[in-house]
């Protein structure tokens, strides 16, 4: 950009007021024409060829079949389109307007939800969950108490990482809403209450009870009326119109064994999930563009900019991996209300991520640069998201000043870390070996296990032989109709389960405990390795045998 100023600027001016008036006036014109310069010009100066170029590498190189991406920058939609397919079988490919499962972006919305609710005085942050729903009840009475609104979004109930998603998955679940809040009474808390983060789905099922409760509306109409409409976006918390399953995306994962596949129960379907709250909500890239521009600009948004400073605001301290401070210069991270909170060098970025067995999400942005990204994907292995993220992210930075050293290979950088989380997990893997003889027939195991809060599990002989020419037994869930597997003798009294929807739920053992006249009474199940664990998914669980009538 060439500027030029007359040359009676740099002449001594008999007047020192006058001459220092006028030069700082051309300078000041000067910072104006470059800032305008710099500014219309970022979105221009991003190599979109290279970040598109690194979309198709990355699906690619992470077997992920398609992916739609978007970028709003400056209130400017630089890019918005799909890549790959959305459905491989039928070979529709991928665009704008495809629709992907949210995952735990969705997170986000039941957080709005209620900060319109704040707004028109309905309720507090601080309010006490009983007040709003007095069926909720924790284990700890004294937690039940004070348990608050704000404790409902930030992942520090005191459960264990996940406590309760065996009531939400392997979709389609067999619980309603209701049952899970019912059923909180029963999931013992591992630490103190508000000590720490640990990953929560059931609170947020419950802060959509609580939505509808306060609201008189269902959350999927609050939602979708409240939020979706005034953005003009076309997504969906409930039940799909058959016209919108015209342009959705099959969710698939891969394996060295299978290739890559399809997981057809967490396919989009017309039926929306109870899980809408805490990860079931639809939408495509097109209209999250909408969501992320408008709360970059805090504007036209459905709730007040106080409401969003409070949702903006951490809460939960958050561990900073070393893969973070090397790759992003983070030094400090926290979880707000349906926000990860965080700084990569020294910008400050909101985000979340989502992940669901066939579906990956990754929502991010920078205030100071103006700049949102969406990605939206139907493959099951992260970096792919993550890659095509920092690769974005790190160009938008660079051009602003923030990056000094050239754009790395993003792609190269997480198969390299992929390769080295591989091999450490390889080195630390040990495949449980039996080392005692069965103390129990599998005649003796034959029947029904009933829990008090998950229900049951049957446990039958089949007419299909085992290579031991023994029948094969099989297990299913009368809650979960997509939980079942084949059981194994494993050694003294306990068997292998090994289910069949591997992405689902990994393999486990089964102990069954006997009375004094060595009848089977109860089972327990365990993850399957070596060492023991307490924190795991069956941990509240004591199936019952049932007599038979």
């Amino acid at each position: 950009m060439n500027m030029r100023f007359s040359s009676n600027i740099n002449k001594q001016h008999s007047n020192p007021l006058i001459f220092l008036y006028q030069r700082k006036l051309a300078l000041n014109l000067c910072l104006v024409l470059l800032c305008t310069f710099s500014v219309s010009a970022l979105s221009k100066s991003v190599d979109k060829k290279h970040i598109e170029q690194a979309i198709e590498e990355a699906l690619s190189t992470f077997q992920t079949p398609g992916m739609a991406v978007g970028i709003i920058h400056q209130n400017e939609v630089v890019l918005s389109k799909g890549f790959g397919k959305a459905n491989i079988a039928n070979n529709k490919k991928v665009d704008a307007q495809t629709y992907f499962r949210l995952a735990s972006t969705s997170k986000a919305f039941t957080s709005a939800a209620l900060a319109i609710l704040v707004d028109e005085e309905k309720l507090n942050w601080n309010d006490k969950v009983i007040t709003h729903l007095p069926e909720f009840t924790l284990y700890d009475p004294y937690v039940t108490r004070e348990f608050t609104i704000t404790d409902l979004l930030t992942h520090r109930s005191g459960l264990i990482n996940g406590a309760g998603d065996s009531m939400i998955w392997p979709e389609p679940s067999g619980f309603t809403r209701a049952e899970v809040i019912a059923n909180l009474q029963y999931l013992t808390p591992e630490y103190s209450f508000r000590d720490r983060y640990a990953y929560s789905n059931v609170m947020y099922i419950t802060a959509g009870e609580l939505v509808a409760k306060v609201s008189g509306m269902s959350f999927e109409n609050f939602v979708e009326q409240r939020i979706f409409k005034p953005l003009a976006m076309n997504c969906f918390v409930g039940d799909i119109p058959k016209a919108s399953l015209n342009n959705v995306a099959m969710g698939y994962a891969h394996n060295s064994a299978r290739g890559i596949y399809a997981i057809p129960r967490n396919g989009i379907s017309q039926q929306g999930l109870m899980s809408a709250a805490a990860g079931g909500m639809v939408c495509n890239v097109q209209d999250m563009l909408k969501w992320i521009g408008a709360l970059l600009n805090r504007n036209n948004l459905p709730f007040s900019d106080k409401q969003l400073t409070q949702m903006w605001y951490p809460q939960t301290i958050l561990w900073v991996s070393p893969q973070e401070r090397e790759w992003n210069k983070t030094l400090f991270k926290s979880y707000g209300l349906g926000w990860r909170l965080a700084n990569i060098g020294e910008l400050n970025v909101i985000s979340h991520t989502g992940t669901l067995s066939g579906y990956q999400a990754y929502v991010l942005m920078v205030p100071k640069l103006t700049l949102g990204v969406v990605i939206l994907s139907n493959g099951s292995n992260s970096a792919a998201r993550g890659s095509v993220m920092q690769t974005i992210v790190k160009a938008y930075m660079q051009k602003a000043g923030y990056v000094d050293k050239q754009q790395q290979d993003w792609i190269s950088t997480y198969v390299d870390h992929l390769d080295e989380r591989e091999q450490a997990y390889l080195a630390k893997f040990e495949e449980p070996v039996a080392t005692a003889p069965m103390s129990i027939t599998d005649e003796q195991i034959l029947g029904e296990y009933k829990d008090k809060w998950f229900g049951s599990f049957t446990v039958v002989s089949t007419n299909h032989k085992t290579a031991a020419n023994t029948p094969i037994l099989r297990i299913s869930s009368n809650r979960m109709k997509t939980l079942t597997g084949t059981l194994a003798p494993f050694q003294d009294a306990t068997y292998k389960i090994e289910w069949d929807n591997k992405n689902a739920a990994s393999d486990a053992f089964m102990h069954f405990t006997l009375n004094v006249k060595r009848e089977v009474v109860k089972a327990e199940l365990h993850p399957f390795r070596v060492d023991t664990v307490v924190n795991h998914a069956y941990r509240d669980m004591t199936f019952i045998k049932i007599a038979p009538e």
